[in-house]
């Protein structure tokens, strides 16, 4: 296939599109055929370390970290229009690479993320020096002082971005533009299951003229990753994937006292009290567990249901379970698509047995489709009669598994959905908007939405979590400040 916005077999360090250093390549594979969809250039310690240097250098003596917001605003502006210029041709790379449905692909995988970085260029535009309230010192040989000080954001340096495989377009772009708008240097790898996104904004930073060096896009494994995370001439981390992973992120990097900004692993819980709007919370559920097959870490896939509604909304969600059309996301009509590898199919048949070992009562899914011979499809699956305790409500699966767990008052819903080692969002469904309310704040979790939330993912709105979540935020004035640090500049005026 013809890839957007960029040469196959290339890298894109200091500004220019290069061959890996050792020559080699990748196949990368549609998850829904598992056909190559084409050869990607793999990345060592070689290229890793020129993308380092070439970072550094742009951000030690460029002009990148020195110039106006204003002027770093319009260069990333065509980038943006770049990008949107070829939004079709993006969106087919999306489903083909990540196997996200056409729907997925377009709303939530690019439309989003434009959205995103759009507004993350206007919210660059503040006012970057603060004068503070001056002060009056008396006292002293010279008399009374007049005294006040400016606090200025600055960039952090070189930032490395590490991507996962589940929103990789999403989360390369609003990793790379609130980096590089507040005057850091990049350097962005992406999954090596997805690497063809990431190249897509170098496509686009080569269109629109950045200075060279400012972001470096490079792929490779796990080496090139531990490169970026122990190297002492890379200032920030920002990363999102798994909290294993985030862990092993802390250590190698605690030398060197980085930066970080983790989006990790989550859990989320959808409480649905006895006064909810039940077709309401049996669509929230539902999509809690099956969009983009369950590989999202902010997914509702804890459901906690009132026990007065509990055996009729377990069966009707199994009937809506087995209603999801799982295929091809190529078809517009495909509601569900594949897991992303192999592998990831096999770690959910690993915990569905778990799950049925543990006395839970499969209510729907739990096997691979019989009519889907190719690809990494797995059942959309559900379980009821979990306790909280248990493996299958504990962990972390990343694919289609659901479970429901049963609670008879407010205090044991908010007990149950805290009863998790993470913590990045949740839901409550409840006509009662005040006691949701009160709830919400007493959840453990870096955000909540009720009755649905605002019906997208507002541009101003900070996004991360808390325990083993992560920590730092996303998104919004709060994103933008993870990547600047604060200079106090203090002056007498009299």
């Amino acid at each position: 296939m013809i890839l957007p916005l960029q040469q196959p077999g290339a890298l894109y360090i200091d500004g220019a599109f290069v061959a890996p250093g050792e020559g080699y390549e990748d196949p990368v594979f549609n998850p829904a055929t598992e056909e190559v969809i084409a050869m990607a250039p793999l990345g060592g310690l070689a290229d890793g370390e020129a993308a380092i240097v070439a970072a550094r250098t742009a951000f030690d003596t460029g002009s990148w970290p020195i110039m106006s917001i204003r002027e770093r605003v319009a260069y990333l502006q065509k980038m943006v229009d770049v990008l949107e210029s070829r939004a079709a041709e993006i969106c087919d790379l999306i489903v083909l690479e990540a196997g996200s449905v056409q729907s997925n692909a377009k709303a939530r995988q690019f439309d989003v993320p434009m959205k995103h970085f759009r507004r993350i260029l206007d919210l660059a535009l503040r006012q970057d020096i603060r004068a503070l309230a001056p002060e009056l010192t008396r006292g002293g040989g010279s008399g009374t002082v007049l005294g006040t000080a400016f606090v200025v954001r600055e960039p952090v340096g070189v930032v490395a971005a590490i991507t996962p495989y589940n929103y990789p377009y999403f989360l390369n772009v609003v990793k790379v533009a609130a980096a590089l708008v507040t005057g850091n240097t990049v350097v962005l790898k992406p999954s090596p299951f997805t690497p063809f996104e990431a190249l897509v904004l170098a496509g686009a930073a080569a269109e629109a003229g950045l200075p060279k060096g400012v972001l470096n896009v490079i792929t490779g494994g796990k080496e090139v990753g531990e490169q970026l995370t122990a190297d002492a001439r890379v200032d920030m981390v920002t990363f999102t994937g798994s909290d294993q992973v985030g862990a092993a992120i802390v250590a190698q990097s605690a030398p060197t006292l980085k930066r970080l900004v983790m989006e990790l692993g989550g859990k989320s819980a959808l409480i649905v009290r006895e006064d909810a709007n039940v077709k309401m919370a049996l669509g929230q559920a539902l999509r809690g567990f099956t969009s983009h097959a369950g590989q999202g870490c902010a997914m509702n896939t804890r459901v906690l249901v009132h026990n007065s509604l509990r055996k009729e909304f377990v069966k009707q969600l199994a009937a809506m379970a087995r209603a999801v059309k799982v295929g091809d996301p190529r078809a517009s009509d495909t509601q569900m698509g594949p897991l992303i590898r192999a592998s990831a199919r096999e770690r959910v048949e690993r915990y569905v047995a778990q799950g049925v070992d543990s006395g839970a009562t499969l209510m729907s899914g739990g096997r691979r489709p019989a009519d889907l011979i190719k690809g990494f499809y797995y059942e959309p699956t559900f379980f009821d009669n979990v306790e909280s305790q248990s493996t299958i409500a504990q962990d972390e699966i990343f694919g289609p598994v659901g479970v429901v767990i049963g609670f008879d008052n407010d205090d044991e819903a908010i007990a149950i959905a805290n009863d998790s080692r993470f913590g990045l969002r949740g839901g409550i469904i409840s006509a009662d908007v005040g006691r949701a309310f009160e709830m919400a704040r007493a959840i453990r979790t870096g955000g909540v939405t009720l009755n649905g939330g605002a019906g997208t993912q507002l541009s101003d709105g900070p996004f991360g979590g808390v325990k083993r979540s992560g920590y730092g935020r996303e998104l919004g004035e709060d994103g933008l400040n993870e990547f600047t640090q604060t200079k106090l500049i203090e002056i007498q005026a009299g």
